[in-house]
This record gives structure tokens, C-alpha cells and sequence, in this order.
């Protein structure tokens, strides 16, 4: 779907770039840290919360001065710079009473914002919210590991292992990250706004917040732990506290949920959304011996052949018409939807990568699925990984329901009998392709 045109409005002599996109009661989203308009949407995981946001508001984005699309000259980006900012974003938009969503420097902007003028905030949702950043001896504050982060000038790597440990070995995700990081912001800027954020202190402003307020901690959170949001519900009178599993990210975990958890502070109400179920074809693979191999090659050509065998799965599931779900560190997880497509595209990644010295064994399974975002759920998901754990060294390994979707295909295979699957319900029929 097309990316929402972005617009600018002048605040002082700074160019402030803003997107707008559905109907509805207003929603801000003031971004943590750094951001980048357009580099955002090219996260799956991200645009689907960003349009599920926009079924039930009016969706307001911005990046904040010096970073992203807006102008990186001019006043240095102080709260109070960024408090004219966000006004002038409102007035460009004529929102005359907006619900603010701020995640981490952001929700101290958000606090402020609403502190200051109460007549336009409708709703104020704090998430990953610290009145403080400068960790304190009250145990307030960042972690000590985010500061030296952040002092430190650490990689994207290692500040994505801290934002969202949950990714994992998601090669997609650290390359979206890397290049958002790249685009959205200067090694100055991130100087600039380092300072600023470890002066900043809203503590004080806490009793004086009068509009309805919600406060969302992941439980996970290594950057802002969930204490000090219990801290902020308490001083905030009439706050609603929420802690839910996850980690800092609001593009990693369960989006859905926190898209709930937004609707109900926007309208009051909340819109479980149907399941996205669907007859889907489900491919396992894995490395055989992967723990052996990284060992005896050690971690850097090791992670040059993971490299490798990654580039050319994903040139298969092009060539086959598969979608990459996510990466199991020395496997994959992808969908098809036609079985037969997927086993040829199972057997031509065992023999591609046995070419080039890696041996492979693959599990396939045609069942109802559950779409969750960029992922998938439901028995069948589960069923497939048991087969593809059944199969042995180079085999390709089927149900016997992928047999019968295939039949008249050129497609054979060899009985292996009837099989008890781990936390699966019955004995299920297991072919290997021959």
C-alpha cells in the first residue's frame, strides 16, 4: 500500500516533516530517540501497527528536529524546541485536541506537552516511560548499559541488542535498523540529543498532569526499566498502569496487543481484530550438526556460511514464490501457498547448500494458519517443525496431507510410516520425498 505523502511545517527556522494518514480521533506518535519517516515504513512489522493505528484515528507522524526528514540545522533540539515543534505539527494538521502516544525521550515530551497545554491533549499514552533519564540511586533512570551505549557511540548492533533482544538473529529486522540508523540521524546529533536527554527530569511536572493518562512498560525492557513507570502512575493522579511481555521495541513482540491497549485510550473501546486464518503450506528447515560445525570453524567463517546459506534460501523462496517468515538462527521458517511449490523448494535448498558443503533436512505441512503480523501461529505451525525434527540428514520430509494436496504431481515419495509428534495430538503418516 503507498506510504503516506510527507508534508512540512515551519517551527522557527527548522522545516518539520510530518505524515497523516486515516480518520478519526487524533493520535500523535512522538518518536523515541531518532526516527525516520519514510525508512520506518519498509519494517513489515512496523507498517502493519502504524495502519492498524489508523483504523480507528487520525495518525499523526513526525521526526523530531535533526533527525530523520525534518531540517538538522538551526536551534539545538531542546525539549523545549521540540515542545514548539510538536505545536506547530498540531496547528499545520488542525488538530485542536489530539491523544499524544510518546515512547521513551518521546514520552517525556509527551508529559510535558500535556503538563503545559491541557486543553489540547485528549489522552497522554507514556510508553517505556522514565521521568528521569540519568540513572539515579533510587534505581530510576536508564539502564546503566543503555548510558554507556550511548556515551560510548556503540554500533547499531549492540544498540539493537538492548532495544529489541527479542529480534534475535532476524537478519531482516538489524538490516532495517542499520539503515534507519544511518538515514534518521548524525554521530553530532546523536551527541546533541544524548545531552539533552540526560538533562532531562519531568519529575516535577508528574502531580501537575491533569488529562487521563496511560503508562505502558514492557516487562523485557533493558532500556527503561518497568519501575520507573510504576514510580510515574503513582505521582500521576488517575494514571493506568500497564505491563505487558516484551522488550523496549514498538516494532518486536506483541504489537497487537499494544495497538489494543491505544485504541482503548484513543476511543474508549477496544476492537479484538478477527484472525487472519488461512490454509497455508509450512516450511522447516535446518542446519544438521550446526552447533558441531559453528564450533569447529569458528565464529567468524562461521557466520560467513550462515551468511551464505541465507542469501540462497532466500533466493530459492524467490524462485518458488515463498514468503521468508523469520530466521531460526541456522534454519528458516516460510510459507507457501501452494504445497507443491514448496517441497521443490525444500529439495532445491537441501541440494543447493550440499553443493557448497552444508547438509540440510526440511519439514513440510499444509494446515489452517493464523497470520500475527509478519509471523504465523496455530497447530499447524508446531506440526511442521516436528516433521522438519523428524527428517533425517539431506531428506526432505512431508505429511501425509502435503501427499495427498500433490497428488497427480510428478512428485514421489518413499513411506515412513506412522509417527508420534512432540505436544501434538495422534500418529501422523511421515513421506520422504524420494
Amino acid at each position: 500500500m503507498r506510504v503516506p505523502d510527507v508534508r512540512y511545517v515551519r517551527s522557527g527556522d527548522v522545516h518539520i516533516a510530518y505524515q497523516v494518514l486515516g480518520e478519526g480521533p487524533d493520535l500523535v506518535v512522538t518518536p523515541a530517540g531518532w526516527n525516520h519517516l519514510l525508512v520506518r515504513w519498509e519494517l513489515p512489522a512496523n507498517e502493519r501497527f502504524m495502519r492498524r493505528l489508523a483504523t480507528f484515528a487520525r495518525l499523526i507522524l513526525w521526526d523530531k528536529r535533526g533527525t530523520g526528514m525534518s531540517d538538522r540545522h538551526g536551534e539545538m533540539p531542546t525539549l523545549d524546541a521540540q515542545l514548539g515543534d510538536l505545536r506547530a505539527v498540531l496547528d499545520a494538521v488542525g488538530s485542536e485536541r489530539a491523544t499524544l502516544f510518546g515512547i521513551a525521550d518521546g514520552a517525556i515530551l509527551a508529559a510535558l506537552f500535556a503538563a503545559t497545554h491541557p486543553e489540547r491533549v485528549a489522552h497522554a499514552i507514556l510508553y517505556a516511560f522514565s521521568p528521569r533519564f540519568m540513572p539515579g540511586d533510587d534505581g530510576r533512570g536508564v539502564s546503566p548499559q543503555f548510558l554507556a551505549a550511548l556515551r560510548s557511540g556503540a554500533s547499531p548492533e549492540e544498540m539493537l541488542d538492548l532495544l529489541a533482544p527479542s529480534v534475535g538473529d532476524d537478519s531482516r529486522v538489524a538490516e532495517w535498523w542499520r539503515r534507519q540508523a544511518m538515514m534518521a540521524v548524525t554521530p553530532g546529533t546523536v551527541a546533541q540529543l544524548t545531552r539533552v536527554w540526560m538533562d532531562a527530569d519531568v519529575t516535577p511536572v508528574l502531580d501537575a498532569l491533569r488529562v487521563p493518562t496511560t503508562i505502558i512498560q514492557r516487562t523485557g525492557d533493558r532500556v527503561i526499566p518497568p519501575a520507573n513507570g510504576r514510580f510515574a502512575a503513582e505521582r500521576i493522579r488517575g494514571a493506568r498502569y500497564v505491563e505487558m511481555p516484551g522488550d523496549f521495541a514498538t516494532w518486536s513482540g506483541d504489537l497487537d496487543e499494544l495497538a489494543l491497549e491505544i485504541e482503548e485510550a484513543v476511543t474508549g473501546t477496544r476492537h479484538e481484530a478477527d484472525p487472519d486464518r488461512t490454509l497455508t503450506t509450512i516450511l522447516f528447515t535446518d542446519i544438521v550438526d550446526s552447533t558441531a560445525s559453528a564450533a569447529a570453524l569458528g565464529d567468524a567463517v562461521w557466520r560467513v556460511r550462515l551468511d551464505e546459506h541465507d542469501a540462497f534460501v532466500l533466493r530459492q523462496l524467490e524462485r518458488f514464490d515463498g514468503r521468508f517468515v523469520k530466521s531460526l538462527g541456522d534454519g528458516i521458517l516460510a510459507t507457501f501457498d501452494s504445497p507443491a511449490r514448496a517441497i521443490r523448494c525444500a529439495a532445491a535448498i537441501v541440494e543447493g547448500m550440499q553443493a557448497r558443503g552444508a547438509v540440510i533436512r526440511a519439514g513440510v505441512h499444509t494446515g489452517e494458519c493464523e497470520r500475527r503480523g509478519d509471523d504465523v501461529g496455530g497447530i499447524a505451525v508446531h506440526i511442521a517443525a516436528r516433521v522438519g525434527a523428524q527428517a533425517q540428514p539431506g531428506e526432505v520430509l512431508v505429511t501425509g496431507t502435503v501427499r495427498d494436496l500433490v497428488v497427480g504431481s510428478e512428485l514421489t515419495f518413499a513411506d515412513r510410516g506412522e509417527h508420534a509428534l512432540r505436544g501434538v495430538p495422534g500418529t501422523w503418516r511421515l513421506l520422504a520425498l524420494a
